[in-house]
């Protein structure tokens, strides 16, 4: 046990010394709930994580369903130790009519002195049933051009702009208004440049994504293929990030390391561990549950699976890589066409 406290205090200790690791891409940044984050201080990141979410169905979502005050304390304590774990920014992935509050967001940024980043587009998963019905009824440009202007104004009349374009389907073939999404999303990225990340119900549904993506000139590079860990067929990983799209692999909890190893040893054999994101899936205070319900901490990449690399043949340039340099490209803001 002394043996293991020591290892983890000098690990924890190496996270937080500054590194090179985004230091040559200075141009780029991405954007959080209180700004323009450089790729220099982006640090060590989650790219999926939440803090509240609200499962009642779009036409019921309201903020009078919860005590913000009660969500800040709750989950404040969390962040806190994400922060001093070693990790300086988080991807808050709650689109909205599902719970996205970014006021809240901004004020626990700042309480945790941890940079936080939000989304804008809908979640069009779970069959549906957190699209509001203008979903159904608006054009993809339509829809489109609502995503752009909370990027170009700021959500619900705030001064917070959203990082990166959320998107959600289930298992393909999609359906007519998730294709719908899938289009409006290349359409924001292309006056937008930010990044398409896309919830999958499994590899069919990915590759129709990137294929819809593609069909409006852009480029893989700016689609992230969210809960890739769902797909049974390794092969498919190294399809879709051979043609330059983002793996995530994003619900990593105690009782998964094993499979979370074989995921990224099968990116590293064929050395596509430069198209990889790492994240857990964590937090959510549950609207309607008393007190929330159970908030899993955001700690277990930093206190476990770090150290469970390192022991089973990653180096800590590999740990950069995927949870450092690969955030910065994949979310850092800019139009990627496939000409380019």
């Amino acid at each position: 046990m002394k043996n293991r406290r020591a290892f983890l205090q000098s690990l924890a200790s190496l996270l937080l010394l500054p590194s090179l690791a985004n230091a040559a891409r200075p141009k780029l940044r991405i954007m959080g709930v209180n700004g323009w984050i450089p790729a220099s201080s982006l640090g060590y990141c989650l790219t999926h994580e939440h803090v509240m979410v609200d499962f009642i169905e779009a036409g019921k979502i309201s903020k009078d369903r919860y005590d913000a005050e009660e969500v800040y304390r709750t989950a404040l304590p969390f962040l806190d130790d994400l922060r001093k774990a070693g990790c300086a920014t988080m991807f808050e992935c709650t689109p909205a009519y599902l719970g996205r509050d970014v006021q809240l967001l901004q004020r626990l940024a700042n309480g945790a002195s941890l940079q936080l980043v939000t989304n804008t587009g809908y979640y069009g998963a779970s069959k549906e049933k957190h699209l509001p019905a203008h979903a159904y009824a608006e054009t993809a440009e339509q829809l489109s051009a609502r995503w752009v202007r909370e990027y170009e104004e700021g959500i619900e009349g705030t001064a917070v702009r959203p990082g990166f374009i959320k998107l959600a389907a289930d298992k393909g073939p999609l359906t007519a208004v998730q294709q719908k999404l899938i289009h409006a999303g290349a359409m924001a990225h292309l006056k937008t440049g930010l990044t398409i990340a896309v919830h999958s119900g499994d590899g069919a549904a990915a590759r129709e994504e990137l294929q819809i993506i593609r069909g409006h000139g852009v480029a893989p590079a700016a689609f992230v293929w969210i809960h890739a860990q769902n797909e049974t067929d390794f092969s498919i990983f190294r399809e879709m990030t051979e043609a330059g799209a983002w793996v995530e692999f994003d619900a990593l909890k105690t009782d998964n390391h094993d499979q979370y190893l074989r995921f990224l040893g099968y990116m590293k054999a064929h050395r596509l561990l430069h198209k990889v994101l790492l994240s857990q899936d964590s937090g959510w205070y549950y609207v309607g549950d008393p007190g929330g319900g159970p908030y899993r901490p955001y700690t277990e990449i930093f206190n476990a699976f770090i150290p469970l690399l390192l022991r089973n043949g990653f180096s800590r340039q590999d740990v950069e890589q995927v949870l450092m340099r690969n955030p910065v490209e994949a979310f850092a803001v800019r139009v990627r066409r496939e000409k380019d």
